[in-house]
């Protein structure tokens, strides 16, 4: 660390200020978004000059932390980090008190996550085509695992639902974890988790894996094929982080902030990091807070209707 040279700094008050900069994660400690805000908070504090810290602040699947940077002083001091979940689906599910696309402004996306389409251990389908012959040839709706309402997981498997017009039943758990247990000891049919969770157990061969939710192969799982290539093209779900600001932060803090982020997706040893959790990184014209916005109102606009559709709401 000692090494990094400071490359930004933010302007005005805040370049002044003994204030650090909190990046509020959403969810509770231990979990992807706090491990991915780590890792990118040390790096960017070097950027900016300043101390940055981790503040944790979950509930309502992400949307009371998310809240607390709606209302936030608009200085860039206060950073919301959250993904698809927590910047998207909640637009769908939940009565907010904030609107996602004009109470906070972008800055970064900063990692993707791609999603396994994973089945039971018992199952003896090897391939993607057999796994969705042998789906439309059960005599019961498939059982479905979801890491709650509105979860990725539940998103996914809705929209596998809908994409191939069958039966199946939602089964939800209290997180992945759970749900990956409950694969395991063959107690639901399919779930779909991030790579990053669900590698291990697919190496250990206690559940299977028939295909990688992405355009592109997954670059810790390059044996997994895409769903394109595996018979179920176009089907993509991708658990991505970005990272936001108050509506009304000024646009060179927005910037300094962003060439912070930058620099840190630059940096050797954050790739190292990420590409450990199987994150991939944007390349470097998907990393300006224009492409995120538009990446973000692309998602609603896929993702709000198949939400809607299926009359998703909160426990």
């Amino acid at each position: 660390m000692a090494g990094w040279p400071v490359v930004a700094r933010l302007p005005g008050a805040l370049a002044q200020s003994s204030r650090p900069v909190t990046i509020i994660v959403p969810y509770a400690a231990g979990g992807p978004t706090d491990t991915l805000a780590r890792i990118l908070a040390q790096r960017i504090s070097v950027g900016l000059g300043q101390n940055v810290l981790i503040e944790n602040v979950p509930g309502a699947s992400g949307s009371i932390g998310v809240g607390r940077v709606a209302r936030a002083s608009p200085d860039g001091t206060t950073l919301s980090i959250g993904n698809v979940g927590s910047h998207v689906f909640n637009g769908a599910i939940y009565s907010l008190p904030y609107d996602l696309l004009n109470d906070l402004k972008p800055v970064a996306l900063v990692a993707s996550n791609a999603q396994l389409l994973l089945g039971k251990p018992g199952i003896p389908a090897t391939t993607l085509e057999e796994l969705i012959t042998w789906i439309k040839a059960q005599p019961r709706a498939i059982l479905i695992g979801t890491g709650g309402p509105g979860s990725a997981a539940h998103l996914s498997g809705v929209y596998l639902e809908q994409h191939l017009k069958i039966s199946a039943t939602m089964v939800p758990f209290r997180g992945t974890g759970p749900a990956l247990q409950a694969l395991m000891a063959e107690q639901i049919d399919i779930l779909f988790d991030q790579v990053s969770n669900a590698l291990p157990q697919v190496r250990a061969k206690t559940i299977k894996a028939y295909a990688v939710t992405a355009k592109n192969p997954s670059s810790v799982a390059p044996d997994i094929p895409t769903t394109d290539a595996a018979g179920l093209p176009g089907f993509y779900v991708a658990v991505w982080h970005g990272l936001w600001v108050p509506k009304d932060t000024r646009a060179s803090v927005i910037a300094s902030l962003n060439s912070a982020v930058v620099d840190a997706l630059a940096d050797s040893t954050v790739r190292a990091r990420l590409a450990e959790l199987g994150q991939d990184i944007p390349a470097p014209d998907q990393q300006t807070p224009q492409a995120l916005g538009s990446f973000q109102k692309a998602e609603m606009e896929k993702w709000w209707p198949i939400i809607k559709a299926a009359n998703i709401k909160p426990e």
